[in-house]
């Protein structure tokens, strides 16, 4: 079942205001064009009829998106699903689809609030059937990007000093990460490959803990590789979840695959981030 909320005659769209979004997000998140997605008898999160994007909306929406969507969370992860067309209508092709509802442990009563922030780019909501919003990552899930880890605390310490879930979950880490640094004062994380990894984005945890800044939207930027190459980025922000286009060429460059873990090290020009050196962990 599908609902278009940009139609201001539509039935559901208050109801969902109501019981899902806090009354001071109404109007600024269902500013954008937005649809919500939910299960009718029958179906399951893998259906086809879940993989389709509204006709009114992709008519809408125009050319914005034609080969391929971004799919962005609040927790920081994306996953790219390509695009086909049939008779119906526009689908997200079936293998990209089912890892989103994988990776993010969809449940039947689950409702998804898909608002699109740019181009190719769209920010989903999960929301539970008591109207609770899914703000980290699924507790069975394994986070795309690991939090920092500060010298003088336990790996996956948050930034308050205590012990995140996903700690307590034991996902592995690298051991001593601080050693691949080239300037050990700088911010960094580490990072996970998942099968989609088009964007890098910048964990949470480092940007209050050091009080970074970003360029503006499509500022260039630098990758800095291992062997001692330089390939060129941008900066996005999706909602506010900030993050650099290039990362793919990256991967790539440096033959990462799926389930590979590098450190990210954050070169700053005061506060503001300028390049991303890329550290490959000893075998």
């Amino acid at each position: 079942m599908q609902f278009i909320l940009t139609n201001p005659n539509l039935q559901n769209r208050s109801s969902f205001q109501e019981t899902m979004l806090p009354e001071s997000e109404n109007r600024e998140n269902l500013s954008s064009p937005s649809f919500i997605k939910s299960l009718s008898l029958g179906q399951n999160w893998k259906s086809k009829s879940m993989r389709i994007f509204p006709e009114e909306f992709v008519r809408s929406a125009g050319e914005a998106f034609v080969h391929r969507v971004v799919l962005s969370v609040l927790w920081n992860n994306s996953w790219q699903c390509w695009l086909q067309q049939d008779k119906n209508g526009l689908f997200m092709v079936e293998e990209d689809w089912d890892e989103f509802v994988d990776d993010n442990l969809l449940d039947t009563d689950d409702i998804l609030l898909f608002t699109h922030q740019d181009t190719i780019y769209f920010q989903v909501r999960i929301f539970k059937k008591d109207g609770s919003e899914i703000t980290s990552v699924p507790l069975e899930g394994e986070p795309e990007t690991q939090p920092f880890h500060q010298e003088t605390t336990p790996a996956f310490a948050s930034a308050n000093g205590g012990t995140s879930s996903r700690a307590r979950k034991g996902y592995a880490h690298v051991e001593n990460p601080k050693r691949y640094l080239l300037n050990p004062r700088n911010p960094y994380f580490e990072k996970t490959l998942t099968k989609t990894n088009t964007v890098l984005y910048v964990n949470t945890w480092v940007i209050e803990e050091y009080d970074l800044e970003f360029s503006p939207p499509n500022t260039h930027m630098h990758f800095l590789l291992p062997d001692g190459e330089t390939l060129d980025g941008y900066t996005k922000d999706y909602g506010g979840s900030h993050s650099f286009l290039g990362w793919a060429a990256v991967c790539e460059r440096c033959n990462l695959r799926t389930g590979d873990t590098v450190v990210c090290e954050l070169e700053l020009s005061g506060r503001v981030v300028v390049a991303v050196r890329v550290h490959l962990l000893d075998e």
